[in-house]
């Protein structure tokens, strides 16, 4: 065998070596069934990743019933190998997850990828309990699991939210920030998961602990294609503008939102992208704001659901509410969440994102995208409503 010859096999093997390596990489994620979670997995058996997806179990449904249906809904019913994938029902809050240890070793016998997306999207004070509980201790819990069972190699990536911003001034940057009183922030929620990221700087610096820190903007539809199966932030909002235009056709309705304010919308297909980066470099920052470069304006979003809806919303900055009629006062109840969203102008910091994530302006989200992701969403909602009636 001659000496180019030899060396072409050396290729092919160390090719071969480092395919089978990529392939058996496993990443552990729990809040498996969530939106950005579930899509997240989704990609990663696409890219031939070992998944370990922690779900809890319902009344009616195994964890694996609950991930396997999300997956088929997530990927508009094709086909999905999920020959890497495995399910394990837990519990968040309770010690090892309510998991046997001979399984928790068997998870974590190799250097992992570990993902905490489980969280209480809830905010109100009335929730203040489960929010504080799933978010703050939910997180105690995971990092204690992961200290206990992980290798040192492994990496805990803690998803959080752009929003544990709360009131601040100027620009969001990607380090951490003192924990503060609920008159720092908008809500609970944002409160809860500032708490919780200096869960994860407390155990790096006490525990040598390999944690980090993904902060998500809002997160919408797929841009390139328009599908959206989030009902979350603006679309909860044209959801409920949807059923009221519906239901009393042909009004003029004022609205409690700043027309020049925006929204700072994220694809669901860029974020996975960045956590596909995340998990393929062998070195991230501990902190990355996960955000969009460019927000959109709400007046935007407004006229688009005046053209596609027979609705007439007018978007103020200023909405007294002794003056508002009946049905303004439903949309004013209606947005008790995301009325606090609807004057804000905020700046984020992404400099150690952008140090290892290749971002272009085709990750960025345009009018031309939201308006064809609002498009499928109210006709999506048009379509379960016939489906229903039938």
């Amino acid at each position: 065998m001659s000496e180019n010859e030899l060396n072409k096999d050396k290729v092919k093997y160390i090719q071969n070596r480092k395919l089978k390596t990529e392939i058996m990489k496993t990443i552990v994620v729990n809040g498996a069934n969530g939106y950005v979670a579930s899509n997240f997995i989704n990609s990663l058996l696409k890219h031939k990743y070992k998944v370990i997806a922690l779900v809890r179990g319902a009344k009616n449904f195994s964890a694996k019933q609950r991930m396997e249906e999300v997956l088929s809904e997530m990927d508009e019913n094709r086909t999905l190998n999920t020959d890497n994938l495995e399910v394990y029902s837990y519990s968040l809050l309770e010690k090892n997850f309510a998991l046997d240890e001979d399984k928790l070793q068997q998870i974590f016998h190799t250097d992992v990828d570990y993902f905490h997306f489980a969280a209480s999207l809830k905010y109100d004070e009335k929730s203040v309990d489960e929010i504080f509980t799933v978010n703050i201790e939910g997180v105690k819990n995971s990092v204690s699991v992961f200290k206990k069972y992980a290798t040192k190699r492994s990496r805990f990536f803690y998803i959080g939210t752009a929003y544990s911003c709360g009131n601040i001034s100027g620009v969001f940057e990607e380090k951490f920030y003192k924990n503060e009183e609920i008159s720092a922030f908008r809500n609970y929620y944002e409160l809860s998961k500032r708490f919780a990221e200096n869960i994860i700087k407390h155990n790096n610096e006490k525990y040598s602990f390999n944690g980090h820190v993904i902060r998500l903007s809002q997160v919408v539809g797929n841009h390139k294609t328009g599908v959206t199966k989030t009902d979350y932030g603006i679309f909860d909002f044209s959801k409920r503008v949807c059923n009221l235009a519906n239901r009393y056709p042909n009004e003029v309705i004022r609205a409690h939102i700043d027309p020049r304010a925006t929204q700072n919308l994220i694809s669901i297909n860029t974020v996975v992208d960045y956590l596909l980066q995340t998990v393929a470099a062998s070195s991230v920052p501990v902190i990355m704001n996960f955000v969009a470069k460019k927000s959109i304006r709400n007046e935007y979003i407004i006229n688009v659901l005046n053209e596609l809806l027979p609705v007439t919303m007018v978007p103020l900055k200023r909405l007294d509410s002794k003056t508002m009629n009946p049905i303004e006062r439903m949309i004013a109840i209606g947005m008790s969440f995301t009325e606090s969203y609807t004057a804000t102008n905020l700046v984020f910091d992404t400099r150690m994102r952008d140090e290892i994530i290749h971002s272009t302006d085709e990750h960025e989200i345009g009018e031309e995208n939201v308006l064809e992701m609002l498009k499928y969403f109210i006709r999506s909602l048009s379509d379960k409503k016939k489906v229903a009636a039938a």
